[in-house]
């Protein structure tokens, strides 16, 4: 788990293995429960069960392009130069039945889908043929075909009874497109759950508001909403909480009761005006961990109350924005029953090189193209937006890593 980078791992007193930290998240994630929906709603929603087939598809031979179903034998020695002639006896459109049988030395018209005729075993393209200036009723094959050339034999893509997908698959539009052509117009998945996010800090001004002086523009909700939502989640912003331990319990309370799981930014480190630890135990709630080994992101909380699961991530928006990757991102999938958590992964290329002098993980963030260059996004600085801006990937760099340029790379990428 977490490992789309780096394998080494460090020990760091009272701090916690990225990969430990996502075991004993997911060991404790469940699935907030399934529905049905309409197979065109479904998109980007995950399988809560086994689906099989009650269908062959194709359900039954059909010819691959438009022409003329032929005994391939008849024109085994057809060509430009010597035409072989064939009696036209009927025509199938698709979604029609054969009516009259091939036999030897006739041809029947056929299409892109129509069912083969009884007899045939082979089909004409239509470009090698020709019926002008042929005697009336007569086709001229110009080519010849092999036995079985040109058509779609029955259940060759999936037979009646096969399993068509899996329950944690990724609801894609390949997906549906299969599920579709073997009759599911329902399907089961799991339900989306309801993220509340809160931001807590006394410095903090809703953004187009008059800042007062000491104050800053909030934008950890407006980033981990819009996160949360390519992750399949509804997200709820709750209004930003000053650093006040009455309040901070009172807007957690209230999410709790409201969510399937919240999400904090701030008051996790160890400031004397830190306290969602503490207003969380005031509710009852359970730290299963605080602190992770990686950077950005050390001061991160992870409990329980009432059922529900808390995540408090740093108060730093490049801080947030890595834990929710890393940390939040993979129990969000599984509580809709997805069975990769994992961040996608590409494949590139340094073009300049990384380096990480630390004694944590650094999760770089970069900028991998479409052709598979990938350079930094910028100064690496926790508080530092722009480069996260431009970034579409991290970067797992072990402590002391060096990578240089020309080497290849892998980026766990989340545009």
């Amino acid at each position: 788990m977490g490992g789309f980078g780096s394998a080494i791992a460090q020990s760091h007193a009272s701090m916690i293995e990225l990969e430990t930290a996502i075991d004993r998240i997911l060991a404790l994630v469940r699935c907030v429960g399934v529905e049905r929906l309409r197979l065109a709603e479904a998109h980007g929603r995950y399988l809560s069960g086994t689906l099989i087939s009650e269908v062959d598809l194709p359900a039954f031979d059909n010819s691959a392009m438009d022409g003329f179903a032929v005994r391939a034998g008849d024109v085994s020695q057809a060509s430009r130069e010597n035409p072989v002639l064939l009696k036209l006896i009927g025509r199938v459109a698709a979604g029609e039945t054969p009516a009259t049988p091939v036999s030897v030395g006739t041809c029947v018209r056929v299409f892109t889908g129509s069912p083969l005729p009884e007899g045939s075993d082979a089909v004409v393209m239509q470009e090698d043929t020709q019926s002008e200036g042929q005697a009336k009723g007569c086709v001229a094959v110009l080519d010849c075909v092999r036995p079985w050339e040109n058509i779609r034999f029955r259940a060759e893509d999936v037979r009646l009874g096969g399993q068509v997908a899996d329950a944690g698959d990724l609801v894609t539009p390949g997906k549906i497109a299969l599920l579709a052509a073997v009759g599911f117009g329902e399907i089961m998945v799991g339900r989306q759950p309801v993220l509340g996010i809160i931001a807590t800090g006394s410095e903090l001004c809703l953004a187009g508001e008059p800042l007062s002086p000491g104050q800053i523009y909030e934008s950890n909700r407006f980033a981990l909403a819009a996160l949360s939502q390519r992750c399949g989640v509804k997200p709820r912003v709750y209004p930003i909480v000053p650093d006040n331990l009455v309040a901070i319990k009172a807007a957690l309370s209230i999410a709790i009761a409201e969510c399937d799981v919240v999400v904090t930014a701030g008051g996790v480190s160890v400031g004397e005006f830190d306290f969602v630890k503490s207003a969380f135990a005031e509710l009852g709630g359970e730290l299963d961990f605080w602190r992770v080994a990686i950077k950005p992101g050390k001061p991160f909380a992870f409990g329980r109350c009432d059922g529900k699961l808390l995540f408090g991530l740093p108060g730093n928006p490049v801080s947030a924005f890595v834990t929710f990757l890393t940390l939040v991102r993979p129990a969000l999938l599984r509580m809709q029953g997805a069975r990769d958590v994992d961040l996608p992964v590409r494949h590139g290329i340094l073009v300049e090189p990384l380096l990480n002098h630390g004694d944590r993980r650094h999760f770089v963030r970069v900028q991998i193209d479409s052709r598979g260059e990938v350079r930094s996004a910028g100064t690496q600085a926790s508080h530092l937006l722009k480069s996260l801006s431009l970034a579409n990937g991290l970067v797992d760099l072990a402590p002391g890593a060096a990578l240089s340029t020309g080497g290849p790379v892998r980026v766990g990428v989340w545009d």
